[in-house]
């Protein structure tokens, strides 16, 4: 017999697709309040830097979404634990949400910014931990290849933006003129996996 893992957890679990809205959402309104700013060619970070038009909006936004990934971070430790598994992938979620925050709240260039935007590759191995968590429990199956597929596109994402390393590379060349687009493709991947694993959780089933 299978019994579903409580309702109760939903609520908190919503809060993973809500980052994911708030965050693109914001990035896209900012954009349109900074004269002369592209999506396609600027990183995110462009929209807080120190002087920007935007750096007090931009600022709040990625601590809202922080908060929400902290909310969510809590519903997939509770949703976990009730299930049965490892509440690992929950600390990988809220060491994002530190990351985000500490992003937001140093504008760049101070040198804490790039600190706390290293930083998040440890937020973006949640998909990782969350696949090899429940790689053995027949009923977490499709959350488990969900995870696997997105955590190969971060790691496809991180890699295209790793470019900026070499500057007079020819691979960067050729992504120069569409940086904030490679960017935004690995928000967008580990964002996806958020709202993607916060319905798959909700669908969960356990042993009981």
């Amino acid at each position: 017999m299978m019994k579903a893992v409580p309702n109760k957890n939903h609520s908190l679990l919503w809060f993973g697709p809500i980052a994911a809205l708030l965050l693109f959402t914001g990035i896209f309104a900012i954009g349109l309040m900074t004269p002369g700013y592209s999506h396609i060619r600027q990183t995110v970070s462009e929209l807080g830097e120190a002087g920007s038009p935007g750096r007090i909006v931009f600022s709040v936004l990625l601590s809202i979404v922080a908060a929400c990934l902290i909310v969510f971070a809590g519903g997939v430790a509770r949703t976990l634990r009730e299930a049965g598994y490892s509440t690992l992938p929950a600390y990988f979620v809220g060491a994002m949400a530190i990351s985000a925050a500490g992003v937001g709240i140093f504008a760049y260039p101070h040198p804490l910014h790039n600190v706390f935007g290293m930083s998040e590759l440890a937020g973006y191995q949640a998909p990782l931990v969350a696949a090899l968590v429940c790689r053995t429990a027949s009923n977490a199956r499709q959350l488990t290849r969900f995870s696997i597929v997105m955590y190969a596109l971060v790691m496809l994402a991180i890699a295209a933006n790793l470019t900026t390393l070499d500057r007079h590379g020819d691979l960067w060349a050729h992504i120069r003129p569409f940086y904030g687009v490679v960017q935004r493709l690995l928000f967008a991947a580990w964002f996806f996996w958020c709202a993607g694993y916060a319905a798959l959780l909700m669908r969960m089933r356990r042993p009981g």
